[in-house]
């Protein structure tokens, strides 16, 4: 199988796996218990706070265990939005976010926050002259995506976190799902407060994932009960799924050296696409190189995705979280892509070992899948 679809989710690096099966098996006891057992195993979701605030240059009471990325960043925007609505109700995020931030930020609507939803351009960014036009008074948090799930842009949050030092009571959120382990980001820059990160989107396991948030930081939790975790995530917790995030960390974090290698790849689909008549790229030419979006126009994309599935190639169209569902993307639109070309939309998402086998065996299949199809269409 060749497996093109790594922004949906990633395979697990097997050593990730080990040390999850090790600690779960040897270390199953409760960490909050007070016997032994539970004490050594304490010691294991410890060390991998510690592991993980050296990896980033951050503190390590600044590090939270969730289940991913999804109720990250509920925890971000939602304990933003609760324990400061007495200072204001004011939210800014942009119009191509993952549905776990829009959705939030809808509910809070509902609930009577106001929200502005900053455009993008042609190429998935916002305006940061925009953003400092939408602060207010009342505006307490900003969440912004680094990285776009779906096309790949990538927004100037370091230029976001500059403006936002000007706004102290003005809380930035960062939703670094696809960015972690690829293009980096100062997880210690003052003007940056909470960070989302998931385990398996960079070959950990699924229901792992952290919470960076900066010391000081008043949340209001969205569940209660036990203490654990600073009361802010309590529950008990999964020593395993903390030692073996903390290890899919370190290795995403080794395999950056890969870049370069995706960068030429990435170059090669562009060159090759471009070949293809039928072909228009979606994705902006400084987007990240490990997403590549596409359109093949006049075809459904659910009639390739099956086709190319048939050799053993995986691809997919959108974000993996509304792929069923039959709506246009979101996020091309909001880019500005007419609703032929959204409809039309593939994604290629490499991860950081692909191979050039891999894109070559793809473009080959591709083309001629696409002349199999155009033949039976007359």
């Amino acid at each position: 199988m060749i497996y093109l679809d790594n922004s949906a989710t990633t395979k697990p690096d097997d050593s990730v796996v080990q040390s999850y099966t090790k600690v779960a098996t040897d270390f199953f006891a409760n960490p909050s218990s007070i016997h032994i057992a539970g004490g050594e195993v304490e010691k294991l979701v410890s060390e991998s706070r510690k592991q993980i605030a050296s990896l980033l240059g951050i503190h390590e009471r600044e590090v939270y265990f969730t289940s991913g990325g999804t109720e990250s960043n509920n925890m971000a925007i939602q304990g933003i939005a609760y324990a400061h609505k007495k200072r204001g109700n004011h939210i800014i995020t942009s119009t191509i976010e993952h549905p776990s931030v829009l959705e939030t930020c809808q509910q809070l609507e509902r609930e009577g926050f106001q929200v502005t939803y900053l455009p993008v351009n042609k190429t998935g960014k916002i305006s940061v002259d925009e953003l400092r036009q939408s602060i207010r008074k009342d505006t307490i948090l900003v969440t912004l995506m680094h990285v776009n799930n779906e096309i790949g842009s990538i927004q100037p949050i370091e230029q976001v976190a500059e403006l936002l030092k000007e706004w102290p009571t003005t809380h930035f959120h960062v939703d670094h799902v696809q960015g972690f382990g690829k293009v980096s980001l100062p997880y210690w820059h003052e003007g940056i407060d909470l960070i989302s990160i998931s385990g398996h989107k960079i070959h950990g396991l699924k229901g792992t994932g952290l919470l960076l948030k900066r010391r000081g930081l008043t949340l209001q939790p969205l569940l209660y009960g036990g203490g654990q975790q600073d009361t802010l995530r309590p529950g008990t917790e999964n020593p395993a799924g903390a030692v073996s995030l903390a290890k899919a960390m370190r290795l995403a974090l080794e395999q950056k050296k890969n870049y370069p290698t995706i960068t030429t790849l990435n170059q090669i689909l562009r060159s090759r696409l471009k070949d293809i008549p039928s072909v228009r790229i979606n994705s902006p030419d400084d987007a990240i190189a490990n997403i590549l979006n596409f359109s093949v126009l006049k075809f459904k994309p659910e009639v390739l995705i099956h086709a190319l599935g048939e050799e053993g190639v995986m691809v997919s169209t959108k974000s993996a979280c509304s792929s069923k569902q039959n709506e246009p993307s979101h996020v091309l639109l909001a880019c500005g892509f007419d609703t032929k070309e959204t409809a039309a939309a593939i994604r290629v998402s490499m991860h950081m070992n692909q191979s050039k086998e891999d894109i070559e065996t793809f473009l080959v299949v591709l083309h001629e899948k696409i002349k199999n199809i155009e033949k039976l269409m007359g």
